[in-house]
């Protein structure tokens, strides 16, 4: 007998994957949370029954949450993960020794508790020693906090269950609030080619233009996602991501990556011409 994961990316559309085993499955009290064994794909961890993380796609989505702003400025410090419970933003940022602290705030301890477990690829390095684990709500962590961070990473689901409120006018405000006078806030975008996940990147864009003075958005292609077609927000108080990109700095890092490169890093934000003009609309 075959075994087979499908996730209903719509009304209309489904994405299955032939499944070895179901490794883990258990539910907090925020969500359910499921790791299976696929042939494809390899370890997949899903939450609510939605594709958050593969093994054989995953370095695309956290080298692109993560590099873009490590190379616009490179003087990083202090970094605040908001989510990102299988670990692999946090094991990217721990790959800068400049980096001194990242604070990383994950409501759901279970989301934690299976990646160390199953996903070590990603969770490999949640216990390195400048990395502080908050299990509480990202949301109410970041109220009150002032010029504390230089980066702050919002890895979130969709915005809806325990993710909502952290597309909220309050909660983008707080973010700037949190950041240092060259601070940069990139968030989880959502996607611009099916209408409900498109809905919810022109609100979160609308919202974070009106709070900060540079607000870009930036695309990557992540195969396992609703369409594959994703973007990423990019905001700061000071410096933009391709005017202050530090490339020739950031190159002589000599950090291996499979998906970042300093050129891709400008190319990523040379939109098609429908998601420009969605995201310049309004009307939300």
């Amino acid at each position: 007998m075959e075994l087979w994961y499908t996730e209903q990316q719509t009304d209309n559309v489904r994405l299955s994957m032939k499944v070895k085993r179901h490794l883990y499955s258990e539910k907090s009290e925020f969500q359910q949370v499921d790791v299976f064994d696929t042939e494809e794909f390899g370890r997949l961890l899903t939450i609510d029954g939605l594709v958050m993380v593969t093994q054989k796609d995953e370095f695309i989505y956290h080298d692109m949450i993560t590099h873009v702003a490590m190379a616009t400025n490179t003087d990083i410090k202090n970094v605040l993960v908001i989510g990102a419970g299988d670990g692999g933003t946090v094991r990217e940022l721990t790959r800068y020794n400049t980096i001194e602290k990242i604070d990383m705030v994950e409501i759901d301890e279970l989301v934690v508790k299976a990646s160390k477990e199953y996903l070590p690829f990603t969770a490999s390095k949640l216990d390195d020693p400048r990395v502080n684990l908050y299990f509480e709500d990202g949301i109410k962590f970041v109220e009150g906090k002032e010029n504390l961070y230089d980066l702050i990473i919002v890895d979130s689901t969709d915005p809806i269950g325990p993710g909502e409120g952290l597309f909220t006018t309050e909660f983008y405000t707080n973010c700037y609030n949190a950041l240092t006078e060259k601070g940069i806030l990139v968030n989880q975008n959502e996607s611009p080619y099916y209408e409900n996940n498109a809905r919810e990147m022109k609100r979160a864009h609308s919202k974070i233009k009106k709070i900060f003075p540079i607000a870009e958005a930036y695309q990557y292609h992540m195969p396992t996602y609703p369409s594959g077609h994703w973007l990423f927000g990019f905001a700061s108080k000071a410096l933009h991501p391709i005017k202050n990109l530090n490339a020739e700095k950031w190159n002589s890092l000599g950090l291996k990556t499979k998906y970042y490169n300093t050129e891709i890093h400008v190319g990523a934000f040379a939109l098609p011409t429908y998601v420009k003009e969605m995201l310049e609309d309004e009307t939300v």
